[in-house]
């Protein structure tokens, strides 16, 4: 009789677990299903045909239970992640640097490159045209995190 119980709960457990811990995995549900077999088979061989369909029936509705515990909303939220993350990589260069602020470009910009405004270096975005190297360049908006520069003639 405790084989029966033992093959059951381990049953049981490995059931959750698929469900809960290794979800389309199928070890845990194979596993149960092993459990299940045995104990059914072991009720029928060693009990007789009363024991063995009760054990079927025992088998059914903890089986069920078990799914409608793990699958309610509450378990759920019992498991996950309550934190929020509100960082960013980077800052956005909006907060930084204001529009008609000047500048000189570190790098060649065609048309993406860096330019240093303020004594911070950002990543830039020409305009319309290339501009070279150490030239002087007025920002004139933002995309993202980039900062769209024309050059000063």
């Amino acid at each position: 009789m405790w084989y029966i119980v033992l093959l059951i709960v381990l049953g049981l457990l490995f059931l959750v677990a698929e469900l809960l811990l290794f979800p389309g995995l199928s070890i845990g549900g194979i596993l149960a299903v092993v459990c299940y077999g045995g104990a059914i088979w072991y009720a029928f061989d060693a009990l007789g045909t009363t024991a063995g369909v009760w054990t079927i029936v025992a088998v059914a509705i903890l089986s069920l239970l078990s799914l409608i515990f793990s699958l309610r909303a509450k378990t759920w939220q019992r498991l996950t992640l309550k934190q929020e993350i509100d960082s960013v990589s980077m800052p956005k260069p909006e907060g930084e640097v204001a529009v008609g602020a000047t500048g000189v470009t570190v790098s060649r910009l065609a048309p993406m490159g860096k330019v240093n405004v303020g004594g911070k270096v950002y990543e830039a975005k020409s305009v319309d045209v290339f501009i070279d190297q150490r030239s002087e360049i007025e920002v004139v908006g933002f995309d993202n995190f980039t900062l769209i520069v024309k050059k000063i003639n």
